[in-house]
């Protein structure tokens, strides 16, 4: 056996070993306070044990992964520290050992076949800690991370939790696809971060998504320098997810979404149309005949084999993503007559079938997105059987069997993926997140799905991925437990398994930011989208959107407003009690999508006060008795502290906490796109600022006004 100690919170040694002798383990807690993510299957019971200012050590047998979900453990707890032998204990044992036998004996347990490859027990030790209990290292790995939940409170106040409990997942496979596409591509930290953190809530899949952004040496002109991952760093992301028991299976987009590769010249001659999004297929040169190329220059497919053989020469997963989904393109251009004549979902099977013969030589498994071919459910049954389906919906719907029958009634093995509803938003919308997750994974389980896929997109480039793991912890829960997971249970947990946070304020606020969403939803806009952070005020669409916005302006940023106060209060009560918060980079990341929220309701006001001000300005220019009230109108809306300062100030402060979030996370590439934006409009509102200062001037030398429009500002709030 190898002895760790771990001492929590870095406090010395209170009162010795003897301490712990002296303190027997409190009263029971019912197993639904444990507030676990994912939640175990089955919990009996569950002890206290006391650990503050004493620690616990932790052994386990000589098997090497063993070994390092121990030291995982440890150094997530605050770091080793010299054995004693009279503290708490977590032992981490397999099986088959004596001891674990006499375990599971003495507590009526067993394992079942379901629990073999992931599953674990965890059991009191005495009165003296726990034991973890697995038949393989991926179950020790799992226990050891739910151990890490156990661990409570702070300082002299701090426990372990020792509960009875028996866990395994519903679904064997548990994936996160990450885009890195179209904007965020994740510095190498930050990746290592992302791998321990979904490792920690019992994700076994990462799943990075590429359409130009991995740099193939045999077609090196689409990847930008410093915007693609290089062969060497993906041997270093596959390496380093290996232990902690995740699989990297790479998806390079080989059908549709490649306008990024044919772009270039050199490639334009394989898309379905000129400088397109999707590759032509190669069409047969009669009605017999097996494929030919789809023009005089080279073909698709040895493209597609020199990019997955390139993969499969870093990425040893048994696994090989090949995207096909939203091929619109196809039969537009130069497939134009077989698609009339074969028909959409016949010619878009037989390419998905020439794509896994050219494959086969790298022997992997490939997935697709099941999108297209769901439409062509009489033909789905002619594809290779060890192909993996993977249908997806973002969107909250009843039944989500529709789209997965036409795959497992065929017997090929299915995944679900639902997604985060991150795209395109100035913070996820969790409240969609989560009732697409619940429904899709329950249907999912209901029909024999193996797998869930959970989805991050950044489609306008913007994304912050920090605000994501709500939605990513969810997904996790919901493929690890059985059945449709409750959202409220979920919500009530993320704060303590995801922060450390006893106090609820998190989750408050995870909560005041789904309510800032209902509120453009009530206003009929949808939910919080970046377009209404850009959007000019003043301009037709802008006012369009103001005049839908109006009535909940105050509202929504106030719900906005408390989500920040509720996290300064979580971080504050952390301080004053002597606790350590965790993932606070999440709580930044949560802070930046408030206050963005914050300041859309906050432009729109501004806007339409500026406006009605201007307006009552007008009126009163001509009563000299009034000038001076004229007068503070004019400042109030564009001086120090002004309405159009304000709208300045608000791009110019948020742009720079957003290029913080971003080189936190990410590298440096595609950043400008993004910065550009708030440059633009901070200029636009410096240059109003400007202008307005000339309305000013006009007044003092002449007591009059301009109208609204040669003043800058349209002629009314409402339209």
């Amino acid at each position: 056996m190898r002895h760790y100690f771990a001492e929590i919170s870095l406090l010395l040694l209170c009162g010795g070993a003897g301490a712990f002798a002296q303190t027997a383990p409190a009263a029971a807690n019912p197993c639904a306070e444990l507030r676990l993510v994912p939640a175990p299957r089955e919990c009996t019971a569950v002890q206290t044990i006391p650990i503050g200012g004493i620690g616990f050590f932790v052994t386990a047998t000589k098997n090497m992964e063993d070994q390092f979900a121990v030291e995982d453990l440890i150094e997530n707890r605050l770091g080793k520290r010299t054995v004693l032998d009279d503290v708490p204990s977590i032992r981490l044992e397999r099986a088959e050992t004596a001891e674990a036998q006499a375990l599971l004996a003495q507590n009526h347990l067993t394992f079942t076949p379901a629990m073999h490859d992931e599953g674990y027990i965890i059991v009191p030790d005495g009165q003296r800690g726990l034991v973890v209990i697995a038949e393989s290292s991926a179950g020790i790995f799992y226990g050891a991370q739910t151990v890490k939940q156990l661990i409570r409170g702070s300082g002299p106040n701090t426990v372990l939790l020792v509960p009875t409990l028996r866990d395994w997942p519903a679904m064997a496979h548990r994936g996160l696809s990450d885009d890195w596409s179209r904007g965020p591509l994740p510095n190498m930290e930050f990746l290592k971060r992302e791998i321990r953190t979904l490792a920690a809530y019992k994700i076994n899949i990462f799943s990075p998504y590429f359409e130009h952004t991995f740099a193939y040496e045999s077609s090196p002109v689409a990847a930008f320098p410093g915007g693609a991952m290089t062969p060497d760093e993906a041997r270093e992301l596959v390496t380093y997810a290996a232990q902690y028991h995740i699989t990297v299976i790479p998806e390079q987009e080989s059908f549709g979404h490649l306008h990024n590769v044919l772009k270039f010249e050199q490639y334009s001659s394989l898309g379905e149309t000129a400088h397109g999004s999707v590759l032509a297929p190669e069409i047969p040169s009669d009605k017999t005949s097996t494929p030919g190329p789809a023009s005089s220059e080279a073909a698709t497919l040895p493209l597609i084999g020199s990019w997955f053989g390139e993969l499969a020469k870093v990425f040893p997963s048994p696994y090989a993503h090949i995207g096909a989904d939203e091929t619109f393109e196809l039969g537009l251009g130069k497939t134009r007559e077989l698609v009339q004549r074969k028909g959409l979902g016949a010619v878009y099977i037989d390419f998905l079938k020439q794509i896994h013969t050219a494959l086969e030589p790298n022997h992997k498994r490939l997935i697709f997105w099941g999108d297209i071919a769901v439409n062509s459910p009489e033909l789905v049954g002619e594809l290779p059987k060890d192909m993996i389906a993977v249908p997806w919906s973002y969107e909250i719907r009843p039944d989500f069997k529709p789209i997965i029958e036409p795959f497992t009634k065929v017997g090929l093995e299915t995944w679900v993926a639902p997604g985060v509803n991150n795209w395109s938003r100035l913070y996820p919308d969790n409240t969609e997140a989560m009732g697409n997750i619940r429904a899709f994974v329950r249907d999912g389980q209901t029909l024999g799905a193996t797998g869930v896929l959970n989805t991050v997109w950044n489609d306008d480039g913007e994304g912050i991925f920090d605000q994501n793991w709500f939605g990513v912890l969810y997904g996790a829960a919901a493929g690890w437990q059985t059945g449709e997971s409750s959202e409220a249970t979920f919500t009530g947990s993320f704060g303590l398994a995801f922060h450390r946070d006893p106090t609820g304020k998190i989750d408050q606020a995870q909560r005041e930011l789904m309510a800032a969403h209902a509120m453009f939803k009530q206003a009929g806009l949808g939910d919080a989208e970046d377009d209404y952070f850009w959007v000019d005020p003043f301009s037709p669409e802008g006012q369009r959107v103001g005049n839908k916005l109006r009535p909940v302006e105050s509202q929504l940023r106030l719900h906005a407003e408390r989500a920040i106060a509720l996290t300064a209060e979580a971080k504050a009560a952390a301080r004053r009690e002597n606790r350590t918060l965790e993932n606070l980079e999440a709580l930044d990341a949560l802070e930046l999508g408030a206050r963005r929220i914050d300041f859309v309701g906050l432009k729109f006001q501004s806007a339409d006060e500026s406006v009605a001000m201007y307006k009552q300005a007008r009126t009163l220019a001509a009563d000299k008795n009034r000038w001076s009230e004229v007068d503070e109108m004019l400042w109030t809306i564009g001086s120090t502290n002004g309405r159009l300062q304000d709208i300045r100030d608000g791009y110019t402060l948020l742009g720079g906490l957003y290029r913080q979030a971003w080189l936190r996370d990410n590298r440096p590439y595609w950043l400008e796109n993004n910065q550009a934006r708030y440059d633009r409009a901070a200029q636009l509102w410096i240059g109003r600022g400007d202008r307005w200062d000339l309305v000013i001037e006009r007044w003092g030398n002449t007591h009059t006004l301009e109208t609204p429009t040669e003043a800058g500002l349209p002629e009314s709030a409402e339209k």
